[in-house]
């Protein structure tokens, strides 16, 4: 009987689990949303995955917006807001009549509360505080006026003050539960409310009734759902067998050829949403040999059939990527279209002109009596893996032998690239403004994971940032995109395009201006 007490906890223990999870209630309309990915927290200050705000864009207001369709700056929970001639400070009039869902008044305090907790020792690395920019400090003028001081100016402030991961949570909340607890006890403003969170199981939100502030695409229609629950979904060929069970209403990051398929599906419909950032691309290693050579990036770029990989992992549903942002991105330069197409004799030319010829005739360049062995990290969500397989053995055909190193997870990813043991890499991240460049193409930059050191790009985008008029940045973030390119620090492979899919009795699917974020609240359940 000594199997009797274990087996006793063990149902105790998914009795309590079971428990945990929120029941919707009778009558009420449910929507199940499909999530690809448990990230490793949903805090929106501390995290970054852009999968966190999937069901976390409807929680938070933001004090500004960005508009679907246009990207314009529109207000949220500030109603107005002014910036100075010299572009340090920036003063932002509150709504008055703005309520947390735990009842808690939204003031100027509260964004004082807020900005507190995402600049503290313990999240300042985070990328909340990254999009802040070069802030200095808040100034409380009164209850619904606050001014934000920053060192220098920093045109893509608003931007950043529109993201997710800067919404505005109870200040009684954030000061009731720890760092690790808030997560599963998260309190907004926004038109639907945080129910409860079970790790690997589920996320569930409720509708807020009282939602009246919000810009009109925040707005609940008619028929919005009562309770969204988001499951986890994580197994590519599992989504869209979930649709077509029914055991989801919506899904995204769909297989290609799953979304090819289910075109036929007259239950079922297909949304492909573009991601403006940057594309999908590998970083080239400027310190590893032999990557150091810009003839040899040059040439890598070259001998990549990127209309192949296109063709047969993506199945035409992404286009090319030809720079660091991709085409839906503002400020992207088409400037940069067509450099380093397909044209394996020319990247022949430049790899013997850098001093790798096959001496020995087994197929594979070498220098010096010994083979080229090229190493790429490759992640495994994105459809990474098969692409650095097609990169493979199209540079197998001009001599390159390629090795991939597979990792597991993000946080691998990042010892990875840490390590600097590799020639290339993939890596890539989302957004709207391309101020993001400066992190990864600066010099000393956290993750300039190409290696580059580069003083007068380092001013393209120092300038850019700064700069308040949008013509003069965009002829510098054209000039840095070329730059970027010239020196070949990337292979751009192709836009990143979300292939949601979802039920016909679902309709109204819209997305935010950053392409990831549902508007939940404009979704109805008509029943076919």
């Amino acid at each position: 009987m000594k199997w009797l007490l274990p087996v006793l906890m063990l149902f105790l223990t998914a009795c309590a689990y079971q428990s945990s999870v929120y029941e919707p209630e009778s009558g009420a309309s449910t929507l199940v949303y499909g999530l690809t990915l448990q990230p490793s927290g949903f805090d929106p200050h501390i995290n970054s995955s852009s999968e966190l705000g999937i069901p976390l864009r409807s929680v938070y207001d933001t004090l500004v917006y960005r508009e679907p369709g246009t990207g314009a700056i529109v207000a949220g929970l500030a109603q107005q807001w002014s910036i100075s001639d010299d572009g340090l400070t920036y003063t932002f009039n509150l709504r008055p009549d703005v309520q947390f869902h735990d009842d808690t008044p939204f003031n100027a305090q509260a964004v004082a509360a807020n900005l507190d907790r995402i600049l503290s020792p313990d999240t300042a690395s985070q990328k909340a505080a990254f999009l802040l920019g070069p802030f200095q400090d808040y100034e409380i003028v009164d209850d619904y006026t606050i001014r934000l001081r920053l060192t220098e100016p920093y045109s893509p402030l608003l931007d950043g003050l529109a993201q997710v991961y800067l919404g505005m949570a109870s200040p009684q909340a954030l000061a009731e539960y720890s760092l690790d607890r808030y997560q599963f006890h998260q309190v907004g403003t926004g038109p639907y409310t945080f129910v409860d969170y079970v790790p690997g199981e589920s996320l569930t939100l409720r509708r807020n009734p009282a939602y009246t502030w919000g810009p009109a695409f925040m707005q609940a229609s008619e028929n919005a759902p009562d309770t969204i629950i988001f499951r986890f979904f994580e197994d590519p060929p599992s989504r869209a067998l979930a649709l077509q069970g029914g055991q989801a209403q919506v899904m995204g990051e769909l297989l290609p050829s799953d979304a090819r398929n289910m075109a036929t599906n007259t239950d079922l419909g297909i949304l492909p949403v573009s991601i403006p950032g940057q594309p999908l691309q590998f970083f080239l290693n400027t310190r590893a040999y032999p990557t150091d050579d810009v003839r040899v990036r040059r040439a890598l770029l070259l001998a990549a059939n990127r209309e192949a990989i296109i063709d047969g992992v993506y199945q035409r549903f992404s286009p090319v990527a030809w720079g660091p942002l991709s085409s839906s991105t503002q400020y992207y330069s088409a400037a940069v279209a067509g450099r380093y197409a397909f044209d394996p004799t020319q990247a022949r030319v430049l790899l013997s002109e850098a001093g790798l010829v096959d001496n020995d005739g087994n197929g594979y360049l070498d220098f010096g009596g010994a083979d080229i062995n090229l190493t790429m990290i490759v992640p495994p969500w994105g459809l990474i893996p098969q692409v650095a397989q097609y990169l493979q053995q199209q540079w197998r055909e001009v001599g390159i032998r390629l090795t991939l190193e597979q990792v597991p997870s993000r946080a691998a990813l990042f010892e990875a690239l840490n390590g600097g043991a590799y020639n290339l890499a993939a890596f890539y991240e989302f957004g709207a403004d391309p101020a993001f460049l400066s992190r990864y193409f600066t010099t000393g930059a956290a993750n300039n994971w190409s290696g580059v050191a580069d003083a007068s790009l380092d001013v393209l985008l120092s300038d850019a940032a700064r700069q308040s008029d949008p013509a003069a940045r965009a002829s510098l973030y054209a000039q840095a995109q070329s730059a970027i390119m010239d020196q070949a620090l990337i292979l751009p492979i192709r836009d990143y395009v979300n292939l949601n899919g979802y039920r016909r009795e679902l309709s109204g699917l819209a997305f935010d201006a950053y392409g990831w974020y549902p508007l939940l609240s404009q979704m109805e359940i008509t029943g076919g």
